[in-house]
């Protein structure tokens, strides 16, 4: 597992950049970086579960084990969904279970700066390089609108 780590500046509040990451309409706008369709189920409370599906009910289910209103929201990695339904653990999820995402935002030169870590597996470190810089860009845009 390793540990990618991404930043962007944003010429907009933490408050604002929070509403962009976490608002359903504006979520599926910068989740389609990494998959056109891609949306997330939740309360969004500390504690509570998390489906981050695709199009078609296929995806992964996750704990938030942080938040800290406009400024963090973590997110502990379970399990994979098939068809709506969250799966049992098999051998390649064991791999992964227990992984983090994170989002911290902190305000810098009136600007908020939003880092993003991610734990992946070796096979998916090239998908998160890729995909997270546009991921923040469409954030960015969305956030300074």
């Amino acid at each position: 597992m390793e540990t990618l780590h991404f930043t962007t500046e944003i010429n907009a509040t933490t408050t604002k950049v929070w509403q962009v990451l976490w608002d359903d309409v504006t979520y599926r706008k910068w989740a389609s970086a990494f998959c056109e369709g891609s949306y997330a189920m939740s309360n969004w409370n500390k504690g509570d579960g998390v489906h981050f599906l695709d199009s078609t009910g296929n995806g992964i289910y996750s704990i938030i084990d942080e938040k800290i209103e406009n400024t963090l929201m973590s997110f502990k990695h379970i399990g994979n969904i098939h068809n709506f339904k969250e799966m049992p653990l098999d051998e390649e999820t064991k791999l992964w279970c227990n992984s983090k995402e994170t989002y911290h935002l902190y305000t810098e030169n009136n600007q908020t700066k939003l880092t993003v870590t991610i734990d992946a597996l070796e096979n998916y470190v090239g998908f998160f390089n890729e995909s997270m810089p546009k991921a923040l860009e469409i954030i960015k845009k969305l956030s300074e609108i």
